[in-house]
């Protein structure tokens, strides 16, 4: 890598990061926690379980339908903590400001935080500010912590999931890079999409207090559906298999994509769940996520298999094609 350039790419989630991940981060400062690339760790500790994640936001624009930077650091920051099976806690921000940035915007932003750490129970323990001078830079970027406890004695992890595991998903998919999308006026397209963005612990919570036995969980971020469940097909070292006809897309977003040549499997959420759950336990799942508001169009869309590994597709047609780890960027800057 040594003559590469860091590109848009790179911050993708997809396999441009994988490889920057594993060739140059894990090359020095790789440990057991931090080879497991989870979305949050689960420390060592004789008080209880503990986990902790971490989080950068660098969204443009800072505000768009359904939420904003403020709303998308806390609840990513708390989906990360939840797809562990942790109860989110604490939390910390450090934020870099452009010089000139309007306080107004800035308040709004700190404003929009203190709501969803307020629903959610968390505080926020501790921060830092930093200003930069004007320049190709935009107003404002936030690095987050979490801190979560782990009050149950479940384990969700990949190496959990098993052939004839069912795929689940708590909602529609994308809805949050669509609405970025369109809220950059690029287009000039009129629509009535807004970003999925929420904290997704209160289904989690439903699921463990339900016993569903639910093998492991991710939250559909960066890639989309598609590289989100090709990193749990490589972590298992097995296959999973999802159906066109049942993966839940809104009307909005599936037209949008397929109007600007994008694949929706590749598009972010930033308020849903994937949970693979054991055979037997998918139909309890669907009731328990559609009790809550936010799960009440969860489906099954798939489920795992031997091999070949990997993620495939059935097609409207009948036949399988696979879907492949995102290879570049579709739309930088959405998280």
């Amino acid at each position: 890598m040594k003559d590469e350039k860091i590109g848009l790419a790179h911050g993708s989630g997809g396999r441009k990061t994988a490889r920057l991940i594993r060739e140059l981060f894990l090359t020095y400062l790789g440990n057991p926690i931090l080879e497991r690339l989870e979305d949050s760790a689960e420390l060592p500790s004789d008080r209880g379980r503990i986990a902790l994640t971490t989080d950068s936001h660098v969204v443009y624009p800072l505000f768009f339908p359904g939420g904003d930077i403020g709303k998308l650091a806390v609840c990513g920051t708390l989906n990360d903590l939840a797809v562990k099976g942790a109860r989110p806690r604490f939390m910390t921000a450090g934020f870099v400001l452009r010089a000139g940035m309007k306080i107004e915007a800035l308040e709004r932003i700190v404003r929009s935080m203190a709501e969803e750490l307020n629903k959610a129970g968390v505080q926020l323990i501790a921060g830092d500010t930093k200003v930069i001078e004007k320049g190709q830079v935009d107003d404002c970027y936030i690095t987050t912590t979490g801190f979560g406890v782990l009050e149950h004695d479940k384990t969700f992890a990949p190496e959990r999931i098993e052939p004839d595991d069912t795929i689940c998903v708590s909602g529609t998919i994308g809805d949050h890079e669509a609405a970025v999308l369109l809220a950059r006026g690029e287009f000039g397209l009129e629509h009535h999409i807004s970003s999925d963005i929420a904290n997704v612990w209160p289904l989690v919570e439903r699921l463990i207090k339900a016993d569903v036995d639910v093998k492991a969980m991710r939250d559909p971020t960066r890639g989309g559906l598609a590289t989100t469940l090709n990193e749990m097909a490589s972590a298992a070292g097995l296959g999973m298999v999802i159906r066109e006809t049942d993966v839940p897309f809104s009307p909005a977003v599936k037209g949008t994509a397929e109007l600007l040549g994008l694949d929706p499997y590749y598009l972010a959420s930033e308020g849903r769940l994937i949970a693979i759950v054991a055979k037997g336990h998918a139909e309890r799942a669907l009731e328990v996520l559609r009790a809550e508001e936010l799960g009440k169009d969860a489906a099954v869309i798939g489920e795992v298999r031997g091999k070949p590994e990997g993620l495939w597709i059935e097609t409207l047609l009948g036949s399988e094609r696979p879907l492949l780890i995102l290879e570049g960027e579709q739309l930088p800057r959405i998280c």
